[in-house]
């Protein structure tokens, strides 16, 4: 690359839950220089040779092309660049938080799940992306619905429960989400299906259905840890 180009890449901060109720994140091996052989955020590079309408088209492009997952919800977290971030030379990366659902099933050995408390000592600055987009994460939590999107559409309350706890790294009164929950129900976010599910222990839980706005999260009115 010489020294007037500019490397431009999206990358993606991908997450799932999974069946302990604990956040994993999407990574792929890099096919080739730098750092080929290790595992990395998803990404793309864009330039004028690609034809992608806009950055939000370049993320649409990456998970489907080089992840080949389709997200629930996905938004731009922050742009980054500097000269050290890629040995290659001067480098700017727009990243995204992308949010799958449990079931995500991955078509390549180049591709894995890790748990995302263990994403450390990934290439470029890849860890600072991860931690930025976690806390954006964690800060939507408190006020919004956005750890929904980690769910099946149809989910109960526990379920619920342990996506928001999840995202914000503790506890969250049962009694309170239920209400948050409610207050969803009255303007059409969340459906009571008149369903129940019926685990081996415990006793039978109501299943909801999430029914959000295109690519919307509902806002609460006061934090779901008051």
């Amino acid at each position: 690359m010489s020294s007037a180009q500019v490397l431009a890449s999206v990358d993606i901060v991908a997450l799932r839950l999974n069946e302990a109720q604990g956040l994993e994140l999407l990574l792929i091996r890099r096919a080739q220089a730098p750092f080929e052989g290790e595992w990395a955020l998803p990404g793309v590079l864009v330039n004028g040779r690609c034809d992608d309408a806009d950055l939000d088209a370049a993320a649409t492009r990456a998970l489907a092309e080089k992840a080949r997952v389709r997200p629930q919800h996905l938004e731009q977290v922050a742009t980054v660049g500097n000269a050290r971030r890629d040995p290659r030379g001067w480098s700017l990366s727009t990243f995204y938080l992308a949010l799958l659902e449990p079931d995500t099933q991955l078509s390549d050995a180049d591709l894995r799940f890790l748990p995302l408390d263990e994403a450390s000592g990934l290439p470029f600055d890849h860890d600072q992306l991860v931690r930025q987009a976690r806390e954006r994460l964690a800060g939507k939590s408190v006020y919004t619905s956005l750890p929904l999107h980690l769910l099946p559409r149809r989910f109960t309350v526990t379920e619920a429960l342990g996506a928001f706890q999840a995202c914000l790294g503790q506890a969250v009164q049962h009694t309170t989400l239920r209400g948050r929950l409610e207050k969803m129900k009255g303007q059409g976010w969340v459906l009571d299906t008149g369903e129940h599910n019926h685990p081996k222990m415990g006793r039978p839980q109501k299943v909801l259905e999430h029914c959000p706005a295109e690519g919307g999260v509902f806002t609460f009115d006061r934090s779901v840890l008051s």
